[in-house]
């Protein structure tokens, strides 16, 4: 639970492996004038893990700002479930709030529920949210192996793709350098 007053900035990094089952709830209340929080997402299931995330940005205060963004690769029979709320309270005019969850399922039995909210109590707000899943492009798998790539090969091509804009998102080296390299261990390797 972080709490951003004025002008202040918060930004997290939460990161989801290896538990056999996972809860986890992050939440932010902007409550000073010019309060910006940013959280940046990343979780991989395999196997039987069922990853349970819930988001809370709470805009108490006016020109505030939120950004949360998270992404998942499920494969096996994983499940992972992420709701997420962007509240903003009457007074918080101007704020800018956005959430987006997007699943990438690397096998037909993994399982992805996305479940994001808007609550807005005020009148002039930029709040938007996102949220996706899908399977390996077909296509593009099909692409890269013309290329001369394996199926497997092409398919960690993909996935690391699709975490690419998540890691650009981490600005200290060591976190970002440590979050690749989670992320990589989990690619299947043939």
């Amino acid at each position: 639970h972080g709490r951003v007053e004025r002008d202040a900035e918060l930004d997290w990094v939460a990161a989801g492996f290896g538990s056999a089952k996972g809860k986890v709830r992050i939440q932010n209340d902007l409550a000073g004038p010019g309060a910006t929080s940013r959280v940046t997402g990343a979780y991989f299931a395999d196997g039987t893990q069922h990853l349970d995330y819930d988001t809370f940005q709470e805009h108490m205060a006016p020109s505030t700002t939120s950004d949360f963004a998270f992404k998942g690769a499920l494969r096996d029979n994983a499940r992972t479930v992420w709701r997420g709320m962007i509240r903003v309270e009457e007074g918080a005019q101007k704020t800018n709030a956005y959430q987006e969850n997007r699943n990438l399922l690397l096998s037909k039995t993994a399982h992805a529920d996305s479940i994001p909210g808007l609550e807005i109590l005020a009148n002039d707000v930029r709040c938007t949210h996102g949220a996706t899943l899908g399977q390996v492009d077909r296509e593009l798998l099909f692409y890269l192996m013309t290329r001369g790539l394996s199926r497997a090969d092409a398919e960690r091509v993909i996935v690391r793709g699709f975490f690419q804009d998540v890691l650009d998102r981490v600005e200290l080296e060591p976190v970002r350098e440590a979050l690749a390299a989670a992320l990589e261990a989990r690619i299947p390797q043939g």
